[in-house]
């Protein structure tokens, strides 16, 4: 193992210790194993999917899935390209095996034996975290920490998704939900030429939400949005960034013919389509992954060269509970973003 300097031998972390309670503990500070890298974290975004790991699944365990930081320490076997106090995040994913069937095709984003950063492995509500090295994404100097964090989960969740839609320039593409993903999603929308259609809950969004890009909003609360975009013509994509598979649903009918319902968000229910409408008209109904860190990179790239950021909040670490229950509770505009000692 390199390092920078001498460590530690404790960092201090939020840990979920039993269903909606977060524990501020203190932790020995690991040495990376093979492959693995351990980073300074500077900044984690809080996400909804954070709620799966505070909530109850499984105990004790660290949160966070949006991470920024520095590295720290290397482990052995570790490739070159990463240096010691390069500054550097992990996603969603936490790094491909590089030898499972789809890592072989080359789809790493589908890899059956990478780790679930803050499910399955430990996050980044921390001082420190270990990181697979196949999980790493560079980042530009040009982003901050608290900004370039919810670009590694919200922004390539979306960005990749409309990417690869199949949308073009000038079609009518409609984001379901306004939040952490769907604020990022309705400015990249705009910024990539759709006819961006915002569809929310409230008046009290509306100007943020038109701000933000969107031509049109509408607003669920006066008015039918199925109703609505079929008078447009039908949505050719329609991106649902929410975790209500009802209401998802719901809106199937507003698609264009060959229109596809984009699933980014995760709902425990199931999605209800009528076959009917996927026959007649040659719909779509399908869901997108987050990505491989190249894309992550990529997302970084198109965020700087388009202007596109997160609208953030940011609390400091020891206030994660408080900063995670104003991300539940809706009423954060939009990514709450806990922040370390030392970070930018």
């Amino acid at each position: 193992m390199t390092q920078e300097m001498a460590l530690a031998k404790t960092y201090r972390a939020m840990q979920a210790t039993r269903p909606g309670v977060l524990e501020w503990v203190e932790r020995q500070t690991p040495e990376p194993g093979a492959g693995e890298v351990l980073l300074r974290v500077e900044a984690c975004g809080i996400c909804g999917a954070d709620a799966g790991t505070i909530d109850g699944q499984q105990f004790p365990r660290v949160p966070g899935h949006e991470v920024v930081g520095r590295i720290a320490a290397i482990g052995p076997a570790t490739p070159s390209f990463w240096q010691v106090g390069q500054r550097v995040g992990v996603g969603r994913l936490g790094g491909h095996c590089n030898a499972c069937d789809q890592c072989r095709r080359g789809q790493f984003q589908l890899c059956g034996n990478q780790p679930f950063v803050g499910t399955s492995q430990d996050g980044g509500y921390a001082e420190m975290m270990v990181a697979r090295s196949t999980g790493l994404v560079a980042i530009p100097d040009a982003l901050g920490s608290e900004e370039a964090a919810p670009l590694l989960c919200a922004g390539i969740a979306t960005f990749n998704a409309l990417k690869k839609s199949g949308a073009q320039a000038g079609d009518l593409v409609a984001i379901q939900g306004i939040g952490g993903l769907g604020h990022l999603a309705v400015q990249y929308a705009r910024k990539m030429g759709f006819k961006v259609v915002a569809i929310g809950r409230g008046a009290d969004i509306a100007n943020d939400v038109l701000g933000l890009g969107a031509h049109v909003y509408i607003d669920t609360d006066l008015d039918d949005a199925v109703a609505r975009l079929q008078r447009m013509g039908g949505a050719q994509v329609l991106m649902t960034t929410i975790t209500n598979s009802a209401a998802a649903s719901l809106l199937i009918p507003a698609l264009a013919p060959q229109g596809k319902l984009l699933v980014v968000g995760v709902g425990k229910d199931s999605l209800t389509v009528s076959p009917g409408l996927l026959v007649v008209g040659e719909r779509v109904v399908q869901g997108s992954i987050t990505g491989t860190p190249f894309e992550s990179e990529k997302t970084l790239d198109f965020s700087i060269l388009a202007n596109v950021l997160p609208r953030i909040e940011t609390m400091p670490l020891e206030r994660a509970g408080e900063a995670f229950a104003r991300m539940k509770s809706g009423e954060a505009k939009f990514r709450m973003v806990l922040t370390m000692t030392g970070g930018r």
